[in-house]
């Protein structure tokens, strides 16, 4: 957790107190349903929660805002957003059924209440949202033709809404066909830990 507040100093004692109970959780349900590699579940705070909350580094979410988490796996980057922006509403989907159950689970345990995960593949998702958020899913190609139909034409961020999302390695090949709008942040802007080297956030505005 001290590598949580180090970089967000001003969460309540609430994002605190749901952040802390993660720990626990994503262990106990990890025994059961493996959705974190076994040799990664001890680095669940820098490599998971920390990754996933660069995105609340990149944007602040105004409130009443909806994201979309496309293929969540066990919540992330959906749970820790959730819970950094409780007045923002968070969907999050995934096509296997076992690991949407410990995304379901955790929100329950921790009182997320602005956090619905539902077991769902993309091209069945018929909603509209502000952003589509995804970590590592597919090459970005893929998915925005996948996404594109769920990207609201409201806009209410001081970002035109798109889509974000969190990968690592060599991105030109995949960033191509968007060249002239994505924008590519080096996660080692926001972190200094070594394991964010290579690592990136990308936002395509639709």
């Amino acid at each position: 957790m001290n590598i949580i507040e180090k970089y967000f100093p001003n969460l309540t004692s609430r994002q605190l107190e749901q952040l802390a109970a993660l720990d626990a959780l994503y262990h106990e349900w990890n025994e059961k349903i493996n959705v974190i590699s076994r040799k990664d579940i001890d680095n669940l705070y820098e490599h998971h929660v920390l990754h996933s909350l660069a995105i609340a580094k990149f944007i602040g979410f105004k409130p009443g805002s909806e994201i979309l988490d496309f293929g969540t796996g066990g919540g992330f980057p959906g749970v820790p957003l959730a819970i950094l922006f409780p007045e923002c509403q968070f969907k999050l989907i995934d096509g296997t059924g076992k690991k949407i159950r410990v995304a379901q689970e955790v929100c329950q345990a921790i009182g997320l209440e602005n956090c619905h995960p539902e077991h769902l593949r993309g091209e069945d998702e018929k909603g509209k949202y502000d952003f589509v958020v995804s970590r590592a899913v597919m090459p970005l190609p893929d998915l925005m033709k996948i996404v594109k139909k769920n990207i609201s034409t409201n806009q209410r961020n001081a970002m035109p809404n798109g889509v974000i999302c969190l990968k690592g390695g060599d991105l030109q090949a995949e960033s191509r066909p968007f060249r002239r709008i994505v924008q590519t942040m080096e996660l080692t802007q926001y972190f200094q830990e070594e394991w964010f080297k290579e690592k990136h956030c990308i936002y395509v505005p639709v």
